[in-house]
């Protein structure tokens, strides 16, 4: 009778701490089901980086998970295009069933990691200024924004000669160029908008590429224009006015928003 006794409280005991609230820390330090997800898929990335490529057995193993556990953020990366499979080669005669695939990183993949870009491109134009000088760094910075002049100029062919329809037209190029581009009309003239900047942390320390490319907006609108604040020093928003008259007739408040 006192072993039943106490199987019963053993039991007691045990379904008390079953049904017991999870303090509130504790909780807080239990990841839901979406950051297990990522972290596997961080996982999963990190060793197609290091081994190349991997089967979903392979990639299971490394990881302690089941194949069709990793197969599940395979199939998810393919779809999304940050994997690509096919079938592995065999040597000599092949067994039955189907061959194995093997998971390889896209390049989309790779764009997605980390890189040095910004600390590389940074570290030339301090060996161009130390060795060459300001003026120097000033001609690179030209070379660099010839092709998106080029680029640009083709996409305003049809735009006219009107400065403000040309910066709008200079706006939808920027934007596939993926700059984020917008033009207003204003009072005093125009306004072209940049939400992005490619080179922000490069020329937050050389301001010779913002120079160059205030003078291809010059140059493509077709008059002088003016940089009133840039991503690179701290501002939001890289605006330049485009100083034009107002059109008889027209109301200087009216905006012309682009996108």
């Amino acid at each position: 009778m006192k072993n039943a006794d106490a199987m019963l409280s053993a039991a007691a005991q045990r379904a008390q701490v079953r049904s017991a609230p999870v303090p509130h820390d504790v909780a807080e330090t239990c990841p839901p089901s979406a950051a297990l997800d990522v972290r596997t898929r961080d996982r999963v990335t990190e060793l197609l980086l290091q081994e190349g490529s991997a089967t979903a057995t392979e990639l299971g193993l490394a990881l302690g998970l089941s194949p069709a556990g990793v197969r599940r953020h395979l199939d998810a990366m393919l779809a999304e295009g940050l994997v690509e499979s096919r079938e592995r080669p065999e040597r000599g005669r092949r067994g039955r069933g189907r061959p194995a695939r093997v998971f390889t990183l896209t390049e989309a993949a790779r764009e997605t990691l980390p890189h040095t870009y910004d600390g590389l491109a940074t570290a030339a134009l301090r060996w161009i200024a130390e060795h060459g000088g300001p003026a120097e760094v000033a001609a690179f910075a030209a070379a660099q924004v010839e092709g998106l002049e080029e680029r640009c100029r083709a996409a305003m062919a049809e735009a006219g000669a009107d400065p403000l329809a040309r910066a709008e037209a200079l706006a939808r190029a920027l934007t596939a160029e993926g700059y984020a581009a917008g033009a207003t009309t204003i009072a005093t003239g125009g306004q072209l908008c940049q939400h992005h900047c490619p080179v922000a942390h490069v020329a937050a320390e050389f301001s010779q590429l913002c120079e160059a490319e205030t003078q291809v907006i010059s140059r493509l609108v077709g008059t002088h224009v003016q940089r009133l604040a840039t991503i690179a020093n701290g501002d939001g928003v890289c605006t330049t006015h485009i100083p034009a008259p107002v059109q008889p007739g027209a109301r200087p408040d009216r905006q012309r928003i682009v996108r």
